[in-house]
């Protein structure tokens, strides 16, 4: 597999470089250079498999030759260890849900699929793994990562912006895995990063890597859920499928739209965001203007600036696809609260992110067509604001209620790079 740099079309790496390095030149995305194409033949074929073993044929047509086939399945298969169901809701919708893995988010499945390749890919080598969370990449990254040999993880977070639950799952590990409240909003800790991975020599004194959905692992990852949800999908519901994607950093919809680009049959996306909008803005008025993140219910899509949209205007561009073509939406606070009672009365629990997703689905679906929208994470780890929301206790799942009660580990610092800087290279080996 060979990837291109975004930013310097000469820089191309192959898969395994790409999973290493992270970020190209001039902080550039990778993009692969060759999007393959599945028959329609083979479509049909690829939704009978299993799970784990279409996920192979997938991430194998993807990656191509560097990574034998068998091998490529062992390590699927100890990514992929839980389901992704699709639950109905209302006669001509239902839920992708996401998180029933460890962590309880959708980003256990990238996190723990690029686990595996780095640990293929690096052999010996020491990595420190460093990245920035909105809520759930942290605890799926450190999750994925705690215990591994040679691997050092650092993730950064802003302080009082996470909910409490999404904060115990990652920063009472502790072992290879250091948490950073920073004081600053999401947007000013992935700044942060980025700051790293242009600085050489710590590049080079640690190993620097990344483990957000800047890197290529955790993108190809997530194409394999989409597959998997058409799967469960009658026929009649395969053939007028629009999807609603909760979005933040916007990986999640670039591995739907590569889903798409493979062959898989979605007829439209919708990209639903919320206060923080400024994706849904440019489609609407044409101009990039990011303005300054505000705090949400949805604290996970709180990105104001989100990585990933290169990489969307890129496969837009190589597949002649219209931008126009794309569907779009933002919802404010009130009207999450008010989406997820009406998902309660429906029988549905549900939270921020999810709920958000429905409802621009909700408001957008028409007459013939079957809507899905992606549950990213477990209601239980908004538990307080789903609880004041909907006035009804949640239970805690095992993988919460296991942590709830330990104490933080995490450190805390400005958003100054050389105190970010100082403190990485004084973690202990």
């Amino acid at each position: 597999m060979k990837l291109y740099n975004l930013k310097d079309h000469n820089e191309q790496v192959s898969f395994a470089q790409a999973v290493k390095q992270g970020l190209g030149k001039q902080q550039g995305l990778f993009f692969p250079l060759e999007l393959p194409e599945f028959e329609l033949t083979e479509i049909d074929r690829l939704l009978e498999q299993d799970f784990v073993t279409r996920s192979t044929r997938i991430l194998s047509a993807m990656i191509g030759d560097e990574i034998p086939v068998e091998t490529l399945e062992a390590r699927v298969r100890a990514a992929f260890a839980f389901p992704a169901p699709v639950v109905n809701v209302e006669e001509d919708i239902a839920a992708l849900e996401l998180f029933h893995g460890p962590t309880l988010a959708f980003k256990d499945f990238g996190g723990r699929f690029m686990a595996q390749m780095l640990a293929l890919v690096s052999g010996n080598q020491p990595v420190t793994i460093l990245t920035a969370t909105s809520g759930d990449t942290g605890a799926a990254v450190a999750h994925a990562f705690y215990g591994m040999e040679n691997v050092r993880v650092v993730i950064l977070y802003p302080r009082g912006k996470i909910s409490p639950l999404q904060e115990k799952l990652f920063c009472t590990l502790g072992g290879n895995i250091h948490t950073v409240a920073v004081e600053g909003d999401f947007d000013a800790c992935q700044a942060l990063v980025k700051q790293a991975f242009d600085d050489e020599e710590l590049k080079q004194r640690l190993g620097l890597n990344s483990a957000n959905s800047i890197n290529i692992s955790r993108l190809l990852a997530q194409i394999c859920y989409y597959f998997e949800a058409v799967a469960q999908l009658p026929q009649e519901a395969r053939n007028q499928l629009v999807v609603s994607v909760p979005s933040g950093n916007f990986g999640n919809l670039t591995a739907g739209l590569l889903a798409k680009s493979l062959g898989l049959p979605v007829k439209r996306f919708i990209a639903a965001t919320n206060a923080n909008d400024t994706v849904p803005r440019f489609l609407q008025a044409g101009a990039w203007q990011p303005q300054t993140t505000v705090a949400t219910l949805s604290n996970a899509m709180d990105v104001s600036q989100p990585n990933n949209w290169p990489r969307v205007e890129e496969l837009f561009r190589r597949k002649t696809w219209q931008l126009k073509e794309l569907g779009f939406g933002a919802v404010d606070d009130e009207t999450t609260r008010d989406t997820l009672r009406e998902l309660d009365e429906k029988g549905y629990l549900s939270e921020p992110h999810a709920a958000i997703a429905y409802r621009l689905l909700r408001d957008q679906l028409q007459e013939g067509e079957f809507g899905l929208f992606l549950g990213t994470a477990h209601p239980a780890k908004f538990k307080e604001s789903v609880e004041a929301i909907l006035g009804k206790e949640l239970d805690l799942p095992e993988a919460l209620a296991a942590r709830a009660g330990l104490d933080l580990l995490s450190h805390d610092l400005p958003a100054d790079y050389l105190k970010i800087r100082e403190f990485l290279l004084n973690i202990p080996a």
